[in-house]
């Protein structure tokens, strides 16, 4: 499966931003998605996770500012990320999971500045 993320860029804190990301031509609706992102220098982390039902979670660090969303018609992950701050900083990348098989995305980098 190939993941395409996009919507990445560059912002000031407290600005917005939404990642999109897309598999053209698959049926993702089955799979657990999930957005991680990796800051320079440091491991690639869990940022938010929804289920096959719609179930969210999201790591504290981004609690009550990002949202995860899906559109299974168009089979696209969103991640609309509110209030950002420096610290949000990363290469942020999507995940499906379905039956023990993992699929990564490409990264798409995402810069806020102070």
């Amino acid at each position: 499966v190939q993941l395409q993320a996009s919507g990445g860029g560059s912002v000031q804190a407290g600005g917005s931003l939404r990642l999109s990301c897309a598999a053209p031509g698959r049926d993702l609706s089955g799979h657990v998605m999930a957005w991680f992102r990796q800051a320079p220098g440091k491991e690639r982390v869990y940022v938010a996770q929804i289920n096959a039902v719609g179930n969210v979670f999201y790591a504290d660090s981004v609690k009550g500012r990002f949202t995860i969303s899906r559109d299974n018609p168009h089979n696209i992950l969103y991640l609309e990320m509110r209030s950002l701050r420096p610290e949000d900083t990363a290469v942020y990348y999507c995940n499906a999971v379905k039956f023990g098989s993992v699929y990564w995305g490409k990264g798409t980098q995402v810069t806020v500045s102070s």
